[in-house]
């Protein structure tokens, strides 16, 4: 079985890919994984994103405090759709797991600043799921 760390590293280029071309979620994936076998966490997280896509960037707008959405890199606003996925319908991952992922893919993938900002946004969005108690449709892992 995939490490999660892993899944989410291949779901961020997966996203990534389908952000810059026309694939479908199944092809990027496709794409990503060159031709390994990959968890079906990969798929499950890929496809939340896009079917939930205008929810979760409706979230991140209303988090971005003197930013705004179309100023970020596609590369931090992949990051940030995929960790507020997790956040609002993934209900079996801590919060807690999932902004500390966000923050090493975001290590890993873009610059210093760019983690300050993922990390606030994050900050921002898990706060009001916890206040809020907005998990929905909790998936099993």
């Amino acid at each position: 079985m995939m490490k999660r760390h892993m899944a989410r590293e291949l779901a961020v280029q997966s996203l990534f890919q389908m952000e810059l071309s026309d694939l479908s979620a199944q092809e990027a994936i496709e794409f990503a994984v060159e031709g390994k076998e990959y968890d079906t966490f990969v798929t499950r997280l890929v496809e939340g994103v896009e079917a939930n896509k205008p929810e979760i960037d409706q979230k991140l707008r209303a988090a971005l405090v003197n930013w705004s959405f179309e100023r970020l890199g596609n590369i931090e606003r992949t990051i940030l759709r995929l960790a507020v996925y997790e956040l609002l319908f993934e209900a079996k991952i801590p919060v807690r797991v999932t902004i500390n992922e966000a923050i090493e893919l975001t290590k890993a993938f873009a610059d210093e600043e760019a983690t300050k900002i993922v990390n606030g946004v994050l900050g921002k969005v898990a706060q009001e799921v916890e206040q809020n108690g907005l998990k929905e449709n909790p998936q099993s892992n």
